[in-house]
């Protein structure tokens, strides 16, 4: 029997197809990202980048070297999960530190009130073993800010001193800039025209330097202003409510008559912004008058205080010219004494 010629049988051609290619490990492993991939990697990359400074290439740049991969290699779609998962852990630290970030300047804008500042260095250097702010946990910035905000925080008594007629420090100038800066942003208005305002409010020629102690009020004032802004119908509530002091039950009262008397509004009422601006001048003006008004006497007279000259040691001193009256020492005194009972004596 001859054997067959010819084409060989189906069989064979699949086993030897078979012999002659590669089986790939798994269907689409090598294959470049999918388009929906690909987008749900660059979702995660511009949420890094609004929370962070890196930008899109780098970020993609320092994924590929995480995952081994060459400087211009492409992902595959077996590495999307660890790239999302990598992204992901990245997307989360940075979520804690934009939230602690917003923590520290909350406190920092808090630590200026009061004596505040003594008593979170003293808090957090008996609770945490350190006294350095930067240094706290997200979980401890917000039981400090908590303690603070509520009042729960002991307060030591400050001392009298004059440190709050110092001029700005330069970390609390550039805090000040920062907050001109983003106001300028959220508004429009130009920084100078609002540098103006800050200085008109404080009563303070402009480029004169700033008393440090309206720096918690300026800082607070540009704050309110950033935060109604954003505001799509404002109100007087709505304004009352974005206050990190707390308006006063005096404070409201004069807001309310004064919507009430030239809006012709209540608490309630959609203002313009001109009209939102102008009730938060109000605020403020009377805040920074009575942080001029509540100034101790002690404060007040500090550095005017002069000694004021003895009275003389005896009524015969009065009799004697200014010119000879002693100006000093107990001794030159009973000296004139001496010498005047001399010549009472003599004249006997």
């Amino acid at each position: 029997m001859q054997p067959l010629s010819g084409e060989s049988s189906p069989d064979g051609k699949k086993r030897e197809q078979r012999n002659a290619q590669t089986v790939p490990a798994g269907a689409g492993e090598n294959q470049p990202l999918t388009p929906a991939q690909r987008t749900s990697l660059e979702k995660l990359i511009v949420k890094l980048m609004a929370l962070t400074a890196m930008k899109s290439p780098e970020i993609w740049a320092n994924l590929r070297h995480e995952l081994a991969l060459p400087h211009d290699g492409e992902l595959t779609t077996s590495q999307f999960a660890q790239a999302e998962l990598l992204l992901n852990n990245k997307l989360h630290q940075a979520q804690d530190g934009h939230a602690s970030r917003q923590l520290l300047q909350q406190l920092t804008e808090l630590l200026p009130l009061g004596n505040n500042r003594q008593a979170v260095s003293d808090f957090i250097r008996q609770n945490f073993g350190h006294t350095v702010l930067s240094q706290l946990s997200h979980e401890q910035l917000e039981k400090v800010l908590l303690l603070i905000q509520s009042r729960e925080m002991t307060i030591p008594q400050p001392q009298l001193t004059t440190i709050m007629d110092r001029p700005l420090l330069p970390a609390e100038h550039n805090s000040l800039q920062q907050s001109v800066t983003k106001l300028s942003a959220a508004t429009g208005e130009a920084p100078a025209k609002i540098w103006q305002e800050l200085f008109m409010m404080i009563g303070v020629k402009v480029g004169d330097p700033i008393p440090a102690k309206h720096f918690p009020l300026l800082a607070q004032f540009a704050q309110v202003k950033i935060t109604v802004s954003q505001q799509t119908s404002p109100t007087l509530t709505s304004l009352l409510s974005v206050l990190k002091q707390p308006a006063t039950e005096q404070e409201q009262q004069r807001l309310n008559d004064y919507v009430v008397s030239n809006y012709h509004a209540d608490t309630n009422t959609p203002l313009l912004t001109a009209q939102v601006n102008t009730l938060i001048r109000v605020l403020f003006n009377q805040r920074v008058s009575n942080t001029s008004r509540h100034e101790t006497p002690e404060t007040q007279g500090a550095k005017n205080v002069r000694p004021e000259p003895s009275a003389p040691a005896n009524a015969l001193i009065v009799l004697l010219p200014k010119s000879m009256q002693p100006n000093g020492g107990m001794w030159l005194t009973l000296i004139l004494l001496v010498v005047l009972a001399l010549l009472f004596w003599i004249t006997l």
